[in-house]
Order: C-alpha cells, then structure tokens, then sequence
C-alpha cells in the first residue's frame, strides 16, 4: 500500500476498499465514501452528547443531521460546478444533480459544503423557539470540524487534492497520479494531512470551549473562531496545493483562497460582535465586588 524510498514516502493505495457483486451489477465501496460516512455517523454521536448535556431532545439531533447530511451533499456537490466546472453548469444546468444521483462521481467543494449547511442550520433553527440560529452553529462547528478531517483523509486515499513539489523528508509520492499535468510523479506536500490535522485541533480546541466556557461565551464566537481559523489555515495551505482546475493558473490567487476571504472576515465580525455582546451584557462590578469575586 505505501513505504519509505529515500526520502519519501511512496503512497500506493487504491481509492476502493473493495467490491461487490449484486446480480449484474458490481458495487464498490471506496474510503472516501466510508469515511465521509463515517463523519456524519460520528458527529451525530458527539451532537447527542452536546444536547443531552444541554438539556435538548435527541429527536433535534436526528432532524439536525438530516438537514446537515442533505444539504452538505447537495451544496458540496453544486458548490464544485459553481466554483470550479461553471462553463458545464451554463450548458448543461442538470448535469451536477444527474451525478449526483447515479454515483460514482468526483468533485466536492468544502466551500459549497459550508455554505449548504449554513443554509440547512438557519432552515433548523427556525423551527426552534429556544435555539438560536447562532447557539445551534456554535454546536455544528464541533463535529464539522471531525468531519472535515475525515473528508480530508479521503482525499488522501483517493490522491488527490495534494500539494506542490517537495523534497522535504515526509513528501508523498502519489503513484496512482492520472492527470497529465501533474506527471511524472515526484515527492509533494501531502496538504491533504496538514489539513487533516489541524482540523483534529480545531476539534480539540472548540469542545474544549463548549465543555468548560459556554458558560462564558456570547452567541456566535465558536462559530467565528471556527470559521476564522480554518479558513485562514486554507487560504495559506492553498499556497503549498496544486491547482484544482486549468483557468486557476491565470489568477494571484486560486479559486479556494478567493472564497475563503469572505468566509474569514464573517469570522472576524462575528468575534468582534461576541466581544461586543459579552462586554454589553457583563454587569459592572463595583471595586468591593471585584475583591470578593
């Protein structure tokens, strides 16, 4: 499957675990698809546990996670013509929804992705007297944090999405490599684990939080520390990746930096309103209060 040459390591692996036979048809079960699975699988488990904790029905988890696998799917997948295949989408409009429903397809955009959830959660959050449509992202950005490493490891099996040329002793060489204008096969950033490992912090950091600071936490600051760190970390890994599609050659920056821009300055302003919104709602203490406190 993989080893050590030299200074890098060789990645082998194929994108199928393995197939199926059912009647005339052959079925495969591919990593990307198990693990993609295996997030919402997860994050589900970690959401009950979230609500439960906050004394909220587990029945709002299952429609939560309906919304979230759905609209993830749908905004991903629409999300990847829109940014990257749009001359497709102007002449074939039904293209992406006809792959979408007679898999296999490839082409997934993480921005598409956050966009469709942010949509579903605003969608949920309407239905929901006592949870706010910040409160419920400010849950969401937990396991989307685990799901978007596991994504990401995906990528990984299927070789793809990995980044520039390197002699650096952890460089992969990514045998089962087809594109043409990424040939022959020399060591690169293995990006795809760069990302997967700081998305595990991003993990680590925002269950923190909730555990032992909601307390503490205006509306909207997990959701803006969330959205400003991760999209910070890729705008700059998407200096160390390849391309994703032809026409990004031509710009400064490429597709992925460009939306993540946006998603890193609503980030920034809904820090400074949880900071605004904490310091409005904190009541003064006189100098005796501050000493007995």
């Amino acid at each position: 499957m993989f080893s050590f040459v030299f200074s890098a390591v060789v990645w082998d692996v194929s994108p199928e675990i393995f197939h199926l036979k059912i009647w005339d048809t052959t079925v495969s079960v591919a990593w990307y698809g198990l693990l993609f699975a295996i997030s919402f699988i997860v994050g589900q488990r970690l959401l009950f546990h979230i609500f439960r904790r906050e004394g909220k029905p587990a029945t709002d988890v299952d429609l939560l996670t309906i919304y979230a696998v759905v609209a993830a799917v749908i905004g991903a997948r629409l999300g990847h013509f829109v940014f990257y295949e749009w001359e497709t989408l102007l002449t074939d409009p039904w293209h992406w929804f006809r792959t979408l429903v007679t898999p296999p397809f490839r082409g997934l955009a993480s921005h598409g992705g956050t966009v469709g959830i942010l949509v579903a959660l605003y969608w949920y959050a309407r239905q929901k007297t006592d949870q706010s449509f910040l409160w419920v992202t400010d849950r969401v950005v937990i396991p989307v944090s685990l799901g978007a490493a596991l994504i990401r490891l995906g990528n990984l099996f299927n070789s793809e999405i990995y980044g520039k040329p390197t002699d650096l002793p952890w460089g992969f060489l990514f045998v089962q490599e087809t594109d043409p204008r990424l040939l022959p096969v020399v060591p690169r950033h293995p990006t795809q684990l760069y990302e997967a490992f700081f998305y595990l912090f991003l993990l680590a950091l925002t269950f923190s939080l909730w555990k032992h600071k909601r307390e503490q936490l205006s509306e909207g600051f997990l959701t803006g520390l969330f959205l400003t760190l991760l999209f910070t970390f890729r705008f700059l890994v998407e200096f160390l990746k390849n391309d994703q599609a032809a026409f990004e050659a031509s710009l400064s920056l490429n597709m992925g930096q460009i939306l993540s821009i946006p998603a890193v300055l609503a980030g920034v302003m809904l820090l400074i309103t949880a900071r605004h919104n904490r310091s409005f709602t904190k009541p003064p203490q006189s100098s005796f209060g501050s000493l007995i406190a």
